[in-house]
């Protein structure tokens, strides 16, 4: 995952605040904050993601997005923060062709990947998986007057290539507004998937180390001073099935896990959202798709080939949201 190297900055910060939602590892920073204000930042930023993780997660069967998989061909009405980030899904499927894809659910689950992830790496039981159909989002039907989402029957969605980017956006926002003594910035990290708002920590900015999949030492560190990066790798969610290692990254062409050439890719982008999007449509895409696909949205990043090449896009050195 990419994380804060604060020391870097030369800047007096608090000790982040640190736990585990969303599956994941998060980590909270803020400039100007002392111990006190971040372990209320800390504590918001909790319940903020416990909130988002009982809507939209897929293993929690009173989630909304469980109600609405269970319910396709019917429309449901969801909350206004479900709705958004599901039309921002079916839009960034449209505008990566399909690269990203959040209907993948039925394909992930046929990989193996059907359970909370921790129970999926300990057991390696079963045979090679079959591929399975990833269905697409043309015929997802959004009513925003209501805010009613309708599935067609045999289509469910996943919006785990979506929702931590999200969070990190959401979540950013509300502990910046939340008005803590002396906070006059945030950084927002989940798994790699991070957001900073506001002022950022002097003189460098958020200094933030890349994911290095390959351990080659060539990623490196990226200065940022607002603005998101995430990270998509085929090397940090791994399982055996049979004699094969599988991975959570669905080419939604195959329904398998993608074979693109690429290890791990890196997008810096304005918003946590259309990062984590650009890092998964990329990695199936592959080295040139891909790297076209991230310029052409106006964002910018790194890739890393299967051989450890490390690929960096125009702007990354001075991108600006």
């Amino acid at each position: 995952m990419s994380r804060t190297v604060c020391p870097v900055n030369g800047a007096e910060l608090a000790p982040p605040a640190r736990f585990r939602a969303m599956g994941t590892d998060v980590e909270v920073l803020a400039v100007g904050a002392d111990a006190d204000a971040m372990t209320s930042l800390g504590a918001l930023a909790a319940e903020a993601l416990e909130v988002r993780e009982a809507r939209w997660s897929r293993f929690r069967p009173t989630s909304e997005l469980c109600r609405l998989n269970e319910s396709a061909g019917a429309p449901v009405v969801v909350s206004p923060s479900t709705y958004s980030l599901i039309a921002r899904a079916v839009a960034a499927w449209r505008d990566t062709d399909g690269r990203y894809d959040p209907t993948v659910l039925a394909a992930l689950e046929a990989a193996g990947y059907d359970r909370d992830f921790d129970a999926v790496a300990r057991s390696d039981a079963g045979a090679a998986p079959d591929h399975t159909d990833v269905p697409g989002c043309g015929n997802v039907e959004l009513d925003d007057v209501v805010h009613a989402v309708r599935l067609p029957p045999g289509v469910a969605l996943d919006l785990g290539g979506i929702g931590k980017g999200a969070a990190a956006d959401e979540v950013s926002s509300e502990l910046l507004d939340a008005g803590a003594p002396g906070v006059t910035g945030v950084l927002v990290n989940l798994g790699g998937d991070l957001r900073a708002r506001g002022e950022a920590p002097t003189p460098r900015g958020w200094v933030v180390a890349v994911d290095d999949p390959l351990h080659t030492g060539g990623t490196g560190l990226l200065a940022l001073a607002t603005g998101a990066i995430a990270t998509s790798t085929r090397l940090r969610r791994t399982w055996t099935r049979g004699e094969r290692s599988l991975h959570h990254i669905i080419d939604p062409r195959t329904g398998a896990p993608a074979e693109s050439g690429l290890a791990s890719v890196t997008v810096v982008a304005g918003e946590a959202w259309w990062a984590e999007v650009l890092a998964k449509a990329a990695f199936v895409a592959g080295v040139d798709g891909g790297a076209a696909l991230v310029e052409d949205a106006g964002a910018t990043g790194l890739l890393v080939t299967d051989d450890g090449d490390v690929v960096e896009l125009d702007g990354l050195g001075g991108f600006r949201p």
